[in-house]
């Protein structure tokens, strides 16, 4: 299958390292030449397990090599911070064929109607992932990969044959994968992982194995799922967390004590968050549904006031 990871982070060089490996025409799309120089130069450095191995990658800053080189795609996989979808999806359109699948694997909730606004709604798949990617440098990162699933699926809850193959190929990788019929449900599930853990390592600057080691920080973000979960009911939504405590230990299952939301990793790079479209979701589909959501809009009020000391404006 021939794939483009469009937002080769972290996370991107994971899914994409374990993809090419197992045999697929992978290309790694990051808009930092700093990283793709990396990557050509001594190929990814992927730590999974505590183990180190080189991955020869396909990386670049411009889809015209991709077009000259491979063509349009298979699949191409959204992986950029939530705002910026438009203009990656907008720039990636050269290697968005009549078949491609597009599928969104973000943070949050809302990407799938953004990517169907530019390249079609018959295009476009739905997805969440539980695996996880810290970078170490450019170039070399470690994958949280195990015990942690991936669910795709079609916006109307088909399960279609592409969905299928897709998942195929992910299960071959390596990547614990499930096509699903209630990929809205799925993407609460992932949500309430995000709500648990995202903000609060963002907010107090620790790894996840400092994260859960303070009693007043998991109270916190078992609160702010429950109030998701509520939200997600008045809302209609099925999920399949049976409770707010669930959420917040599937989080670090699989991860590295030294393991960092992508928030607090946000944070790090002098980079505003995704907290509008995790915990912000949850504030704005509370205040549709008549669910008061305190813990969650205090967590966003907390991380838009430290975007605002690092980088001295509010978000636009």
């Amino acid at each position: 299958m021939k794939i483009c990871l469009v937002g080769a982070g972290a996370l991107g060089c994971a899914l994409g390292g374990l993809l090419t490996e197992a045999g697929h025409e992978v290309w790694l799309v990051n808009r930092g030449l700093a990283p793709v120089n990396a990557l050509r130069a001594h190929g990814l450095h992927l730590r999974v397990d505590g183990v180190d191995r080189v991955v020869p990658v396909r990386a670049t800053t411009d889809y015209a090599d991709i077009l000259a080189s491979s063509g349009t795609m298979d699949l191409v996989i959204v992986l950029v911070k939530s705002f910026h979808t438009r203009e990656a999806i907008a720039a990636a359109l050269p290697v968005v064929g009549e078949h491609t699948a597009v599928l969104s694997l973000q943070n949050g909730l809302g990407h799938e109607d953004v990517l169907a606004e530019v390249v079609g709604r018959h295009k476009v798949l739905a997805g969440k992932t539980y695996v996880g990617g810290v970078l170490l440098a450019p170039g070399h990162i470690i994958a949280g990969v195990a015990g942690k699933e991936t669910l795709i699926g079609e916006l109307d809850g088909s399960l279609s044959e592409r969905v299928q193959r897709i998942a195929d190929v992910f299960n071959a990788a390596g990547l614990l994968t499930h096509a699903s019929q209630n990929i809205l449900g799925a993407m609460w599930d992932k949500l309430l992982v995000n709500v648990a853990t995202g903000a609060l390592s963002a907010i107090t600057r620790l790894p996840y194995g400092e994260l859960y080691q303070v009693p007043a920080v998991q109270a916190c973000g078992v609160a702010a799922v429950a109030e998701a979960m509520a939200v997600a009911a008045a809302s209609g939504i099925t999920l399949q967390t049976t409770d707010a405590p669930q959420a917040w230990a599937k989080a670090a299952v699989g991860m590295p004590f030294e393991f960092k939301a992508s928030m607090l990793q946000s944070l790090e790079k002098g980079s505003v968050t995704e907290v509008d479209f995790v915990n912000g979701a949850v504030v704005r589909q509370g205040a549709l549904c008549g669910v008061p959501t305190p813990v969650n809009q205090a967590l966003v009020a907390c991380l838009k006031g430290i975007e605002r000391g690092l980088l001295g404006a509010p978000r636009v």
